[in-house]
């Protein structure tokens, strides 16, 4: 709790800025649910961040060599991340790239 008496917002575990009320947030499996994590340890994080995670590192990846906090944060994609969400609001939004830089495909149904 905050010196004043009104509670502190939650940090990010992954880029360490405030978690303010209303900014979407999720739960990090620190090992994937699908690789033995499920009822493991979570951590709380911007959605910006967690869908990085997932952008850059596969289920298997996680799970073998990056388990914890620290070994995310030591990728060095997910550095550069960190470095340059540090920079802006604890609100900020924005679109994730894809694995390897692609871009979704339209089901065949939507192309023209």
């Amino acid at each position: 709790m905050a010196a004043d008496g009104m509670e502190e917002d939650p940090l990010c575990g992954l880029c360490s800025r405030p978690i303010p009320p209303g900014v979407r947030q999720s739960r990090h499996h620190l090992v994937p649910k699908l690789r033995g994590g499920k009822g493991g340890e979570t951590v709380l994080l911007h959605q910006i961040c967690h869908a990085e995670i997932h952008a850059t590192l596969t289920e298997t990846e996680l799970a073998r060599d990056y388990a914890s906090l620290d070994a995310l944060r030591g990728h060095p994609r997910l550095a550069r991340f960190i470095a340059w969400v540090a920079k802006r609001r604890p609100g900020f939004r924005s679109r994730t790239p894809m694995p390897g830089g692609g871009r979704r495909r339209q089901s065949r149904a939507v192309r023209r």
